[in-house]
């Protein structure tokens, strides 16, 4: 396994009365956006990461037009750091921010105050987040079918520990955490790669019917052991355990609760063993993602539900699985999500307070309802109950940014991948969220390091692709395309995006080519009619492009809430297709891009 890396830092820079704000791509003064073109923004970025120390005119020319480059570039950066000291007001003749080191570089000589976003945010309500993450509970038992047991016991105790104190305790996700399952890594490595406070580390024991739990609490900073604790319990009591985990631990941090604040964890007490097992392998399958894990994960949920009809968890598992199924493995939207949503609001009917049913939900009417306002509302909800919740975040943030409210998409994303800075997903999303925003070098580094993460994530590639394309460079942008269709396992969605590229790469014979491919598919089996409207729009058929976007908006096409993507800027005055944008809800956004 790839020793996990901390792919997050500080995005956000101080110096005099300027923010700069690499997420949004902003620089601001006061409460006001500071103007400031691409080449001296990006100088701007490259000095105050490094204040203090030279930047040579190598290490510009390589960070912003790459090293084999054919321009002007000496006559470039200096007309950039012109225009920089203007836009600070940094005396041209002495300068105070900016130094020249004669014919070598440049050096950021003001003061830099390097801030992070949640951190800041933890200061202005006169509090400090303490982090804390589990580490994957080692499975003692000596069989390894009983990994699903184990893992199911660090998701478990996870979601226990996250709602006890959301506000002065933060948790790292399960993504994170699993990163580190049979790492030989310290508790001090692991802690600084997390940014976290506190590590609990944890086995099971399992025989039969009964479990064993240990537990023991290590602070990073010195590696004391703060505390250890074992207990023996009935299988059908493991819940209860957690809960009570989760307690004792918030208790040797020495977290104070707010008054009224719940300390209980939410979730169900006491369940049928039976039950349990298969919710946990349930869990087990439906983080895999792929089409036939995902299948298995339905059937355990179900045969949960099935021994314990109130079981809420294992109604918003189903959820879960049919949400998935339209988004990643090419099955129709209208025979998923209906059952998505069935499932997501009989466990809200059981569990009224469960963050994760409130989360399908908000899915549901973002990909299928296409109800924006009323998605967001469902996040919040689910947020509300459980801040450290990643993926309520994520698809919040998704949804703003598909709604194309990038600022709030940029900053939701960021939170995420605070909390689950390892998980492939957020940060491949996180570069997607940049691309729509329209920052695309951002969003090709971005995707970069989710690749470094998972290579083999075909998101990933096809993220880098589509930014690759919007800067002009086919030739990469083709290959990326070909490697996540090599790893999607059969999905169509590169197949169109590849069929579209090739187009606006003059190779004509072969987009059609790839466009006949997509509609012989369609005979043996679903392809979303959005995948084949954008080959036919890199061919500039705009007629047959329209008409599967048509048909997209009758199947409720998932791929339809792209709209906003700028491939299709082109069509924004067509009569058509802003019929088609009023009807998934994104006709007053569009005006505004």
């Amino acid at each position: 396994m790839a020793s996990p890396t901390k792919t997050m830092s500080s995005d956000r820079f101080r110096f005099h009365d300027f923010e700069l704000n690499l997420q949004a791509y902003e620089l601001r003064r006061g409460g006001s956006v500071v103007k400031l073109e691409r080449i001296p923004m990006e100088l701007l970025r490259l000095l105050v990461e490094r204040p203090g120390q030279l930047v040579t005119r190598d290490e510009i020319i390589a960070h912003i037009w790459g090293k084999e480059v054919f321009l002007d570039t000496n006559n470039s950066i200096n007309t950039a750091v012109r225009k920089l000291r203007r836009t600070l007001g940094d005396n041209t003749s002495s300068p105070t921010m900016i130094q020249t080191a004669p014919g070598k570089g440049y050096r950021f000589a003001a003061a830099v105050e390097r801030v992070d976003i949640l951190e800041n945010a933890v200061r202005k309500k006169g509090e400090k987040a303490l982090m804390l993450a589990v580490l994957p509970f080692e499975n003692l038992s000596g069989e390894r079918e009983q990994e699903y047991f184990s893992d199911g016991m660090t998701e478990e105790t996870i979601a226990s520990l996250g709602q006890l104190s959301p506000n002065r305790m933060g948790v790292i996700a399960r993504t994170s955490s699993m990163a580190y399952k049979h790492s030989k890594k310290t508790v001090g490595e692991i802690g600084k790669e997390l940014a976290v406070d506190y590590i609990l580390e944890g086995s099971v024991r399992r025989e039969r019917e009964k479990v064993r739990i240990t537990a023991q609490l290590i602070r990073v900073s010195d590696q004391i052991h703060l505390w250890a604790q074992s207990y023996d319990r009935e299988l059908g009591s493991v819940l209860g355990v957690q809960a009570e985990l989760a307690m004792a631990i918030a208790e040797q941090v020495q977290l104070r609760l707010k008054p009224g604040a719940n300390t209980e964890a939410p979730r169900e007490q006491k369940q049928d063993p039976e039950a349990y097992d298969a919710y946990l392998r349930g869990r087990y399958h439906w983080a895999r993602r792929k089409l036939p894990e995902v299948q298995k994960a339905i059937r355990f949920f179900e045969q949960a539900i099935s021994i314990s009809p109130a079981y809420a968890e294992a109604y918003a598992g189903v959820a879960d699985s049919y949400l998935v199924l339209p988004i990643t493995s090419d099955m129709p939207a209208k025979s998923c999500f209906p059952k998505a949503k069935t499932a997501a609001l009989k466990a809200l009917e059981l569990n009224p307070r469960l963050a994760e049913a409130h989360t399908s939900l908000g899915a549901i009417r973002f990909w299928l309802e296409w109800d924006w306002a009323g998605a967001i509302q469902a996040f919040d909800h689910a947020l509300e109950l459980n801040p450290n919740y990643s993926i309520a975040r994520l698809f919040r943030a998704h949804c703003f940014s598909n709604w194309g409210k990038h600022s709030e998409a940029l900053r939701e994303i960021q939170r995420a991948c605070r909390l689950d800075p390892l998980a492939p997903i957020l940060s491949t999303l996180y570069a997607e969220f940049l691309y729509h925003a329209g920052h695309y070098p951002e969003s090709i580094e971005q995707s970069m390091r989710a690749i470094d993460l998972d290579a083999d994530f075909w998101v990933s590639h096809l993220n880098l692709a589509r930014a690759y394309e919007q800067v002009g460079d086919y030739g990469r942008a083709i290959n990326e395309i070909e490697k996540a269709r090599a790893l999607s396992s059969g999905n169509s969605e590169p197949i169109g995006l590849l069929g579209y590229v090739l187009a606006r790469s003059g190779k004509r014979k072969a987009s059609q080519e790839r466009l006949q491919e997509l509609l012989q598919l369609s005979k043996s089996r679903y392809v979303p009619p959005f995948n084949v409207a954008l080959s036919y729009w890199g061919l500039g058929e705009t007629d047959k492009a329209l008409e599967f976007l048509q048909k997209g908006c009758e199947e409720r096409d998932v791929h339809m809430t792209f709209l906003l993507d700028p491939k299709w800027d082109a069509l924004r005055t067509n009569p058509r297709f802003i019929s088609i944008l009023e009807v998934v809800g994104l006709g007053e956004n569009a005006k505004k891009r």
